[in-house]
């Protein structure tokens, strides 16, 4: 396998991995919303509370930065937005050393 399909299966392993996390994070969500709802019923002897709310909004949230994160930052900023950015500033930094070079050879030729 040559080095580029081994990063694109690397890469395409790892999204796998990341999607398969989170779609498991959301099942036990679901289920463990479910079972906090229950317990809260069972147990809740006297004065109604509902803290199980409090713990599947926690819950929730922690899920919602999952999803952003497998879904919208990791989808954007892969291998190849990473390349294009040491690209951009390998390239600034050439266009810097011939503009230096290029004033040197002025001063050199006017003095």
């Amino acid at each position: 396998m040559q080095t580029d399909q081994h990063e694109m299966y690397e890469y395409a392993r790892r999204r796998i991995k990341q999607k398969k996390k989170l779609y498991f994070h959301f099942i036990f969500l679901f289920v463990g919303s479910i079972f906090l709802f229950v317990i809260n019923k069972l147990f809740n002897v006297g004065e109604p509370t509902n803290w199980y709310i409090w713990a599947v909004t926690a819950w929730a949230f922690i899920f919602i930065l999952h999803f952003i994160k497998v879904f919208i930052t990791d989808s954007f900023m892969n291998k190849n937005w990473e390349r294009e950015q040491i690209n951009r500033l390998m390239t600034m930094q050439e266009n810097k050393l011939e503009k230096l070079k290029h004033e040197v050879e002025n001063h050199s030729n006017n003095n």
